[in-house]
């Protein structure tokens, strides 16, 4: 962990910032300003925290940070599924009916946590962009203290 410049704990608790906005989402619509404070200010607190640290490499550090918020994001997902949706999901088209309801539903929650994990690497591919861009602006400052 060296590496990413943040221990285990700092990454997991990163992830975890972004957790309440699932919450919310799967639980009931939730308002513009609400949604957009939910969304933006956990990135902005990645961000922020690679900068304020000057982690060796932003970009591997916040695509971990994805990894992990993507696989916390599914989990919610999957404990949240029975009150997300008024009428369970369920396949349409040449695959509707063909799956007994217990597969059908194995494959939906599959593919339901695939893609939160995709849309967490995603998002911590294009936060390490940005804070890759940021410290090769700010450029290399000493730490106060170390």
């Amino acid at each position: 962990m060296r590496r990413l410049g943040l221990s285990p704990g700092a990454i997991v608790a990163l992830a975890l910032l972004g957790v309440p906005r699932v919450v919310a989402h799967d639980l009931g619509p939730v308002g513009g300003v609400t949604n957009a404070l939910l969304v933006f200010v956990p990135i902005a607190v990645w961000l922020g925290v690679v900068v304020w640290r000057q982690v060796p490499s932003p970009f591997r550090t916040l695509l971990v940070v994805g990894l992990v918020y993507g696989v916390l994001v599914g989990m919610t997902h999957q404990l949240l599924w029975p009150w997300a949706f008024e009428t369970p999901p369920r396949l349409g088209g040449n695959l509707a009916g063909a799956l007994s309801p217990m597969a059908e539903s194995v494959v939906l929650r599959l593919f339901a946590f695939g893609s939160s994990v995709l849309t967490g690497l995603g998002v911590g591919a294009l936060v390490g962009v940005v804070g890759w861009a940021a410290l090769r602006v700010r450029g290399p400052r000493a730490r106060a203290g170390g």
